[in-house]
């Protein structure tokens, strides 16, 4: 049998090297996969949900304060204490939003029947744009307020245009409406609260 002598003197046999004793190889095919699954998951529940039915962490607190000029009266302001003891509808909108056609009508006809007074917040626009969007379509708001920087639609939490928030008459906020206001959207979610603060 073949020895190897070390500079110590001792005497050790040959001997083959120990195999590892777990593979590693897996654990790396492992982690990618376990961390992709867990991702994918996320995606999948994410993309079930309703952005309109997004739960708005701004529900149950007062509207966030602001003054800012009125687009037919720039002359004149506007600001959330002045609609104190009614229940309104704030309404973010800009003359360049397609969306905002497919819910204009029915906000015209609100205004028509004196449901609810409408404030708009005419957002990122362009006064003449705005107005002459206003003319040609219908003016269903009360007045309209020009955030022509989006910094009110910012503290708001504005994600994009229409959006539609309902307000009582302490000034909290009790609903917000991602996207045009639908017929059904209206019917069965916002008039019954609009009723139900209205007598409070």
């Amino acid at each position: 049998m073949n020895e190897v002598r070390g500079a110590a003197g001792d005497v050790s046999a040959d001997a083959s090297p120990a195999a590892p004793t777990e593979p590693k190889s897996a654990l790396r095919f492992a982690l990618p996969l376990g961390i992709f699954v867990v991702l994918a998951g996320f995606l999948f529940v994410g993309l079930g949900l309703n952005p309109r039915e997004v739960p708005s962490p701004f529900i149950g607190k007062p509207a966030p304060a602001f003054q800012l000029t009125q687009l037919a009266r720039p002359e004149q302001s506007f600001s959330p204490q002045q609609m104190q003891g009614e229940v309104w509808l704030f309404n973010v909108w800009a003359s360049w939003c397609v969306a905002c056609r497919i819910e204009h009508p029915l906000l015209v006809d609100l205004a028509k029947k004196n449901v609810i007074p409408i404030v708009g917040l005419n957002y990122k626009d362009k006064r003449d744009a705005a107005l002459g969007w206003l003319g040609q379509f219908g003016d269903p708001y009360q007045l309209s307020v020009v955030d022509t920087d989006g910094r009110v639609g910012i503290d708001y939490g504005v994600y994009g245009v229409p959006e539609t928030f309902v307000i009582d008459k302490t000034g909290v906020i009790r609903f917000k409406q991602i996207g045009p206001i639908t017929e059904a959207a209206w019917r069965d979610k916002i008039l019954p609260l609009v009723r139900q603060l209205q007598k409070s």
